[in-house]
C-alpha cells in the first residue's frame, strides 16, 4: 500500500506545481495586456502632442522659422517607423523646448484667436506623455522581472510573446507649458 501512498502525493504535488505554473502564466499574460493597454495609452498621447504641435505650427501664430521647425518635427513624429519612433518623439520635444522656451513666446500665442485653447491643449498633453511612458515603462519592468525568473524561462510560460522593450525618449516638456495648469493660469507648488 505505500506505493498509492507515494503516488497520491505525486499526484498532488504535481497539481499544486500545474496550479503554480498556470497562476504565473495568467499573471504574465495579464502583464503583457497591460503593456499593450499602456502602448496604446502612449501612442495616443503622442499623436495627440504631435497633432497640437502641428496645429499650431499651421495656425500662423508662430514665426516661419518657429513653425518650420515645429511643423516638420511633428510630422516626423507622426510618420516615423517604430524603429525610429522614439528619436523621432525626443526630436519633437527637443523643438518643443526650443519653440516655447520663454514665457513671452507663450504668452503671444495665447494672444492669438484661438490661441489660449491651443495652448492649453499643448500644456495638458506635454504633461501626460512623461506619465503615459512611465505607466508603460513600469509595465515592460514589470514583465521583465517575471520573464526573468528560471521558471518562467524553463516552462516557456511566456509563450511566444516577444520580449517587452521600453520606450526611452526624451519628454521633458518646455518649462513655461510644463508650469501652467488645464485652466490657463500658474500652478501653485508646495
Amino acid at each position: 500500500m505505500p506505493t498509492i501512498t507515494t503516488l497520491i502525493w505525486i499526484a498532488v504535488v504535481l497539481l499544486l506545481v500545474g496550479v503554480y505554473l498556470s497562476w504565473t502564466a495568467g499573471r504574465l499574460d495579464r502583464l503583457h495586456a497591460r503593456i499593450d493597454a499602456a502602448r496604446a495609452a502612449l501612442d495616443a498621447q503622442l499623436l495627440r502632442r504631435a497633432s497640437i504641435a502641428q496645429e499650431l505650427a499651421t495656425a500662423g501664430v508662430l514665426d516661419p522659422a518657429s513653425s518650420m521647425v515645429l511643423y516638420q518635427a511633428a510630422h516626423d513624429a507622426r510618420s516615423a517607423e517604430e524603429e525610429q519612433r522614439e528619436v523621432a518623439e525626443s526630436e519633437l520635444s527637443q523643438a518643443l523646448r526650443a519653440v516655447f522656451e520663454e514665457d513671452e513666446q507663450v504668452a503671444a500665442v495665447r494672444a492669438a484667436p484661438g490661441g489660449e485653447e491651443a495652448t492649453g491643449e499643448l500644456a495638458a498633453s506635454v504633461r501626460r506623455v512623461p506619465m503615459a511612458r512611465r505607466f508603460h515603462n513600469d509595465a515592460v519592468r514589470a514583465a521583465r522581472a517575471l520573464r526573468r525568473h528560471r521558471k518562467v524561462r524553463w516552462f516557456r510560460l511566456a509563450g511566444h510573446a516577444p520580449f517587452p522593450l521600453a520606450f526611452e525618449m526624451d519628454d521633458e516638456p518646455p518649462a513655461p507649458l510644463a508650469e501652467r495648469d488645464g485652466n490657463g493660469g500658474r500652478t501653485t507648488h508646495g
